[in-house]
């Protein structure tokens, strides 16, 4: 039997970056990590998979105080190794991943779409 279900929680970076004066921020999308994780656990039996996705730096009118100068944008992709901010529809594709039979064996995970923002790139030369 494949899966008899799907949830996909979408949740943050922030879940494992912190985020000086955003702290109830950061604790809710920390939230979100272990609800997906418990809730994993309680249905697995039941064929059903559970799993999130975490967006890093995405281009949303919400953000675009900070990628929407080139100072700004500048700043941003420091902290992006792979240096590009993400789109929507990299996170969209991310969801969709989840949701197909080709991640039928995956549940109780997240997926980082943060173009490897969490792989910490202060140190990617030497610190």
């Amino acid at each position: 039997l494949r899966s008899a279900g799907k949830i996909i929680n979408i949740s943050s970076v922030h879940q494992v970056i912190m985020w000086s004066y955003f702290s109830s921020y950061c604790a809710t999308k920390g939230g979100i990590k272990l609800f997906m994780e418990s809730v994993a656990q309680e249905v697995a039996e039941f064929k059903i998979r559970v799993n999130s996705v975490a967006p890093g730096a995405i281009r949303t009118p919400i953000n675009q105080d900070v990628w929407g100068t080139d100072e700004g944008m500048k700043a941003l992709l420091k902290m992006i190794p792979y240096n590009r901010i993400g789109e929507v529809d990299d996170v969209a594709a991310a969801v969709a991943f989840l949701a197909s039979e080709e991640a039928d064996y995956i549940t109780g995970t997240t997926l980082f779409v943060d173009g490897g923002m969490t792989l910490y790139p202060e140190f990617r030369y030497g610190g």
